[in-house]
This record gives C-alpha cells, structure tokens and sequence, in this order.
C-alpha cells in the first residue's frame, strides 16, 4: 500500500466556509425538514439546470424509486437489467413484484430492447431501466415496446445527472425518472435522490408518497413513506450546483486524458462516449478482453498494490446474489454479454480531484502490464 491511496471517486465537497451561512440559516428558522425553504428552493433550481418540468427530492434513491414504483402499484412482473448496482432490483422486490432479468447490449451496457419484448408475458406491467454509466438507453425503442404493450417506463438514472442528448435531458424520458444525489455521485447532497414527473398532477402524487401518504393533515392517500429530503442535505445541493460545471469540466479532462493514453492497448476496450451532448463522465469503465495478458481480477488485484483502488462495476451480477438465485439458473446462457461484460469491467478513478500524478501512475502500470 502507498501512503496517499486512490479510490475510485472522492465526493466533491465546496469550501465549509461557503456551506456555514446555509447553517446559520437553518439554526436561525429551526426549520429542519418538511419542505422547508432550501428544500423548496433546491426543488426549482434543479428544474432549471436540468432541463425538467417537475421534480421531487427525496432522502435518497432507493427510496425513490421504491416511490416510482408504488406510484404504480405494480405487483406483477418488472423487466429489468442484471447489470446494476443491487439497490434497482430491491425497489422491486420492496413493492412485492417480480424482477424479470434480460440481457443488455455489449456495445452499450444498457437493456436490449429485443430481449425486453422477448419476455413480456401477460404479467408483465413495467420496464425498469439503467442508463449504465450515464450513456442513455435506447428510450425510442423502449417507448415504442412499452406503448405496444401498454407497460409503464421507469428509468433509473441514478447515473445520469446532467446528461444531455440531441432532444434535450434524458431525464425527460419514461414515466418516470429517479437520480441519486449519493455521496459517490457527480452530484451530491452526501445522502439524496430525486423523482422526474412529467406534470404537476403525477409531482403532487410523488410528493404525498415521499410524506407518509399525507394529502392534508387529516387525509392520507394510501400507504406512503417517510422519503422526505432535509434542510441540510438540501443546502449543500444548493451551494453545490454553484460548482456543478466545474466539476464536469474537471471529469471531462481526466476521461479525455484516459481515452488517449489507454487508445490502442492491446486487450483494453474503453466504453464510447456516444456523442452526447452533455456527458457528465461519472464514471471510466475499461473492460480487460482476453487478449490483455492478465486478467480483469489479476490487475484489479495488482493495482491494489500500488494504492490505486479500482472498481469492478458490476460484478458481480444481480441474479447472482442469493436473494436473486433461489431457483437454478445458468446464468452465462440466459444473459451472456452481461455476464462477460461483468467479468471483463474495471472502472477507474474519475473524480475532480485526481491529480495529474495519479492518473499517469494508473495509465502506465496499465500500459506496463500489457507487455
């Protein structure tokens, strides 16, 4: 181990005493929660720098998108990604549905819509999808399966803050659309999430799941959840969308930095870009093929060696958990690019803070392992 170790992101932080006069103001209203000032004012910044007509802030993610998915009281079948992060398909489980795993594209990462329609069934209610690494879905295709079989779209974009293609915010697509504000995440208000509605109507519904169901103080409409955001989480989310661009523009240059000196290694396949309009390089993903002369675990491993702390996103894949594996599944037949994706992926540390030193000290022990 070296004495100064890289993980694979660092949050990003603004300077404490920028973030003091937002506490002073909390301490001064006593207002802590439920809807205060920050939390409303954060509410219609965020519509603003992101594109969207509505949004509502929630305590984080995972509650989020158990609420999106409550939204539409789905019991039945989801179909859904294996490659995520586990908290996507325990929203599903959390509502007593079932996650239905197909595989994804091996250019992509993200759901491939022939294999969504392959498996809809008459239980089939929903398509829940990733978009991997911040790079969109195939939303014209989904959107197009979905109305054919009258299926709702959720769209986790825990991974897509600020990504922009040719018709504008991605987060504009599906039903509905769930961002992380996580500590690990481009942006963050240490914990957070967020629902996109797309009118006012479904916004006010959303609100009243996040508190407890409440639509007055004597009326509650059905079962909801306590998933209200705080004044203090909603603060920093305010201070940090002051730094926001910065820190992009920051993420831009070490992925750009990546992209040349790791372009042309023998075994090494780097993730494409897809031309977006706004990226918001939340993460590096290279994937180790098997002409690289070790495999992805072995330089995982080596890295380690040095101090560089490298991440395996996602290995392993969902329906391999137990909770996931009760019945018996070969699972390299039934998803074989998410399976050879899971076993070839290593992301890299990308975050605004990585130094030049660092980055050249993980491209060349790269660069040195592949002789």
């Amino acid at each position: 181990m070296t004495d100064k170790n890289t993980f694979v992101t660092q949050p990003s932080l603004p300077p404490l005493e920028e973030f003091i006069p937002y506490l002073n103001k909390i301490w001064d209203s006593k207002l802590l929660t439920n809807s205060g000032p920050f939390h409303d004012e954060l509410e219609l910044a965020l519509t603003d720098y992101l594109g969207v007509k509505f949004i509502s802030l929630y305590s984080n993610a995972t509650i989020a998108l158990m609420s999106a998915i409550k939204f539409f009281n789905i019991t039945d079948e989801i179909i859904t990604t294996p490659f995520s992060f586990v908290a996507t398909s325990h929203a599903i489980l959390w509502n007593n549905a079932t996650p239905i795993f197909v595989d994804i594209d091996p250019i992509t990462c993200n759901l491939d819509p022939l294999k969504i329609e392959k498996a809809i069934t008459s239980k089939t209610k929903a398509i829940l999808a990733v978009h991997c690494y911040g790079n969109p879905c195939d939303y014209d295709s989904i959107k197009k399966i979905a109305t054919k079989y009258n299926l709702k779209v959720i769209y986790d974009a825990a991974h897509a803050f600020a990504v922009n293609c040719d018709c504008g915010s991605i987060l504009q697509h599906g039903d509905l659309s769930v961002l992380s504000f996580h500590a690990t995440k481009v942006f963050n208000t240490f914990e957070g999430g967020a629902i996109i509605s797309p009118d006012l109507e479904t916004k006010i519904r959303i609100d009243q799941l996040k508190n407890f169901g409440f639509v007055n103080e004597v009326s509650v409409n059905g079962s909801g959840i306590n998933g209200k955001m705080s004044e203090f989480n909603a603060a920093l989310g305010l201070l940090q969308l002051k730094h926001i661009d910065s820190y992009i523009k920051k993420r831009s240059h070490i992925d750009n930095y990546y992209r040349k000196c790791l372009q042309g290694i023998k075994g090494i396949r780097i993730l494409d870009s897809f031309n977006l309009q706004k990226h918001n390089f939340s993460y590096f993903p290279i994937f180790i093929e098997n002409s690289y002369p070790i495999s992805r675990d072995e330089l995982y491993e080596k890295l380690k060696t040095i101090g560089i702390f490298a991440r395996r996103y996602f290995y392993p894949l969902i329906p391999e958990f137990s909770e996931y594996a009760k019945k018996p599944l070969d699972i390299k037949a039934y998803f074989p690019n998410a399976y050879n994706l899971s076993r070839e992926v290593l992301c890299l540390p990308i975050f605004p803070d990585l130094d030049e030193e660092r980055i050249f000290k993980i491209v060349n022990f790269i660069k040195s392992n592949s002789n």
